[in-house]
């Protein structure tokens, strides 16, 4: 995945971080199956990249560097639960690294 450049890209990835997490409920919702698969992340997930993107559109968020966001504990649990893992790694990647 390509890594934004600009703080506007950044900031659409975690909305579209978001937005994989409703689609990811949405589904889970139909197959009681899957919501058991998905239940232990995907509201602690929601909720942390609901912040993250609160924090970037309010200007609140800044680019520490060497720290990794809290989401990725549950990525490195459940990632391979996760369809949309590789989008929450790039938005790590880019708040470690700084934008190019």
């Amino acid at each position: 995945m390509k890594k934004p450049e600009t703080l506007d890209e950044y900031i659409d990835l975690v909305h579209q971080a978001v937005y994989e997490v409703d689609e990811l409920r949405a589904c889970t919702e139909e197959d009681t199956e899957e919501m058991e698969r998905y239940l232990p992340f995907i509201d602690p997930l929601d909720a942390q990249l609901r912040q993250l993107f609160a924090d970037m559109t309010s200007g609140k968020y800044a680019f520490p560097a060497d720290t990794d966001l809290p989401f990725m504990a549950i990525v490195q649990r459940w990632g391979r639960d996760i369809p949309f893992r590789t989008l929450l790694q790039t938005i790590n990647a880019v708040h470690r690294e700084g934008l190019r």
